[in-house]
């Protein structure tokens, strides 16, 4: 296999950490849907025992995403460079929580995925017995008090979920390993994936993705993967990965790996067109605040600027805004659109809508939603590769229906 390193990320996304089926020269590789491997003699192997364990078509997507994202693991060290792929995002964060032991405080952004509050807050902290602080990271003071001496890992998610937060990743990495060495930073990359943003460079030991989203793209797939550039870290992931079980299935990583490969060309388009409306919405008399990196009123702008690629646009397809007059106008925004779809999930060629309150984010306390700032009128959309000037004509409708709705209530 060549090494793709020196290549830019738009030929990486087709190449890196690929080479030809050996066999026939398959320029793709095949799905090995085969659950075990003949052995010449006990133990004698051509390096696959078990599916489980090993697996060709899951090593080739877990090698790609571990090339983008920056791991310089070589394959002749671990078969998939550092690069790890699951069952969903939600079992790659739970093995990602078994590198630390039971009992260990961990620090978590505050403004993270519904579904990873509840795995840490109603699973982790009872069976794990976890001290778990939730922090606002974009605040480095905060950081500082709630680390401690024994603090084992510091869940990062930048930009978050729903309220677009950006996290300056080489700061907090920085005071977290000066606080103890080896405390696990793992940074949630789901919502710019590695064309916009790679956190290993940043000094994370661990980046996370929901596959689910921009890495592949289609809607089609539900996955999660972890990557290591360390290959120390890389071997106790392989360990917990095999042990616990929650593996990509092959047919799901051929489907991922074909999503992969048009990452950048999508992202470029997500990015443009995600860029465009931001500012269209901030520009209407009825929307109260536009959240998204690319605008200048963001309130961690600079720090979008030095961390984040902004490829054709703005460093992300997600908009986080808040319509005037709360949760009526709202629904009437959710049940005019046409092109967005209401719909849970993101980072697909379509674009969706949805209300993080009532669906994604329903599961954190309401206390700690009112805290971070999710209430009615917060829309989040995911922009999806349509004609842009489309997608403005149906955000146009669809806030003359939360107008006469605000009428409505005012008559």
């Amino acid at each position: 296999m060549s090494d793709h390193s020196n290549l830019r990320i738009a030929s990486q996304v087709i190449h890196a950490g690929q080479h030809a089926e050996p066999v026939t020269g398959a320029v793709m590789p095949p799905i090995f849907t085969s659950t075990t491997y003949a052995q010449e003699s006990p133990g004698v192997h051509k390096g696959f025992e078990y599916s489980r364990s090993h697996n060709p078509t899951r090593y080739a997507l877990e090698r790609m995403i571990a090339k983008l994202e920056g791991s310089t693991i070589a394959e002749d060290t671990d078969p998939s460079c550092g690069g790890f792929a699951f069952a969903s995002g939600l079992a790659a964060m739970a093995t990602a929580l078994e590198l630390i032991d039971a009992g260990s405080h961990i620090i978590s952004m505050d403004d993270i995925y519904g579904g990873s509050n509840r795995l840490l807050q109603k699973v982790r902290q009872r069976t794990q017995n976890l001290d778990i602080d939730f922090v606002d990271l974009t605040d480095e003071s905060k950081l500082r008090a709630a680390m401690r001496p024994d603090t084992a890992m510091l869940w990062v998610e930048t930009p978050t979920n729903p309220t677009l937060k950006i996290v300056d990743i080489a700061r907090v990495a920085q005071i977290a390993h000066e606080v103890n060495p080896k405390c696990l930073v793992v940074v949630d990359n789901t919502f710019c994936s590695p064309v916009n943003q790679r956190p290993l460079q940043h000094g994370a030991d661990i980046v996370m993705h929901s596959s689910t989203k921009y890495v592949n793209g289609h809607s089609d797939v539900v996955g999660g993967i972890l990557i290591t550039g360390k290959p120390e870290i890389a071997e106790r992931l392989r360990f917990l990965q095999n042990a616990i079980g929650s593996v990509m299935g092959p047919f799901d990583s051929y489907l991922t790996l074909r999503g992969l490969k048009t990452l950048d060309v999508r992202i470029r388009r997500h990015n443009a067109s995600a860029l465009r409306i931001a500012k269209h919405l901030e520009a209407s008399e009825l929307v109260d605040r536009v959240v998204y990196p690319g605008l200048e009123s963001h309130p961690q702008h600079s720090v979008y600027k030095k961390q984040m690629e902004a490829t054709g646009g703005g460093g992300t397809g997600m908009i986080t805004f808040f319509i005037k007059g709360g949760l009526e106008p709202a629904k009437a925004f959710l049940e005019t659109v046409s092109i967005f779809t209401l719909a849970e999930s993101l980072g697909g060629i379509e674009s969706l809508i949805e209300h993080p309150a009532i669906m994604t984010h329903a599961s954190v306390p309401p206390e700690q939603r009112a805290v971070l700032g999710i209430d009615d009128a917060l829309i989040r959309l995911s922009v999806g590769i349509e004609d842009c000037d489309d997608l403005i004509a149906d955000v146009d409708r669809a806030l003359e229906a939360a107008s006469a709705k605000m009428g409505a209530m005012a008559g």
